[in-house]
């Protein structure tokens, strides 16, 4: 099975200059640009590089503990499951990903090994992830998790996110009528969120204090739209610290405002098996977007 379906979206060039206008008004107009998005079946021969580099921004400074070439690999030996997103044809880089992994099928691959070890000592310090550590245990053979992948560039729009979903389901249906080992009890969906902290560029100066909820931590602000709709059908999820530690002045080269650094967070989704649809039946009704591309 081949995708392809194109879809045109404007986007705003953030870079680009404004133009004046003619009569010298204190207007200004964007520049827009109109894109076509193809959605395509990961590509062995040309997303090798691509999807390394997604995978590394997806995992942070946490990249550095885990063998992304041996993951990249294993999601392009599945080539039917999962999809790119490409705005410039099948040989050129994805720009976005979305796929998904049996981690118990591939219990004894060290990345998985490394990937369940990691997601059982961060659930170690989130009580809302109680559950997690005895559904990733190598001898739990009754839960077969499904950990879903997902990245895309920053300036990808959101609406890209639904079609990936509704193909994953689609073509993991197609597998199970296959008899292949894709019928998840449980998802495990990693993200990214991340927090505002106050800049040390701007520590002597009067400034605002960083946003709080009532209960004092730092309010959670979400790279992907879709995680805050998926947690209201998840039956856990939580944000947990980067095992590295960022150097010096990382979070004001992130400035989400003037004020304000970035702190960024990983972000763990567990959803019951038979849940999925549904959530991403609610994605699809938020954020909009083509309703399939097949």
């Amino acid at each position: 099975m081949v995708k392809s379906k194109k879809r045109k979206d404007p986007e705003e060039l953030g870079d680009a200059p404004a133009i004046q206008k003619d009569d010298d008004s204190s207007d200004e107009e964007m520049e827009m640009l109109d894109v076509d998005f193809e959605w395509f079946d990961p590509n062995p021969d040309v997303d090798f590089h691509g999807f390394k580099t997604l995978l590394r921004q997806l995992l942070d400074i946490d990249y550095q503990l885990f063998n992304l070439s041996e993951l990249a690999d294993m999601i392009l030996a599945q080539p039917h499951l999962g999809s790119t997103v490409k705005v410039d044809g099948t040989e050129s880089d994805p720009y976005a990903f979305l796929t998904v992994l049996n981690m118990q099928q591939h219990k004894d691959k060290q990345v998985i090994k490394d990937l369940a070890q990691y997601f059982v000592q961060k659930a170690a310090s989130e009580p809302s992830l109680s559950q997690l550590p005895s559904l990733l245990s190598p001898d739990n053979s009754s839960a077969q998790v499904g950990l879903i992948l997902t990245e895309r560039f920053i300036n990808m729009p959101s609406e890209i996110v639904p079609p990936l979903y509704k193909m994953l389901l689609d073509e993991m249906q197609w597998a199970i009528d296959a008899k292949e080992p894709y019928n998840f009890t449980h998802y495990l969906i990693l993200s990214k969120t991340y927090a505002e902290v106050e800049s040390k560029l701007d520590m002597e100066e009067s400034r605002p204090k960083k946003k709080t909820k009532n209960d004092g931590s730092s309010e959670t602000f979400f790279f992907h739209p879709e995680d805050e709709i998926l947690h209201k059908h998840a039956l856990a999820h939580a944000n947990f610290e980067y095992t590295k530690q960022a150097d010096e002045g990382a979070s004001d080269a992130k400035r989400a405002f003037q004020e304000m650094g970035i702190k960024p967070q990983g972000h763990l989704i567990l959803i019951d098996g038979k849940k999925l649809a549904d959530a991403v039946q609610a994605v699809q009704q938020a954020i909009g977007g083509p309703a399939a591309a097949s």
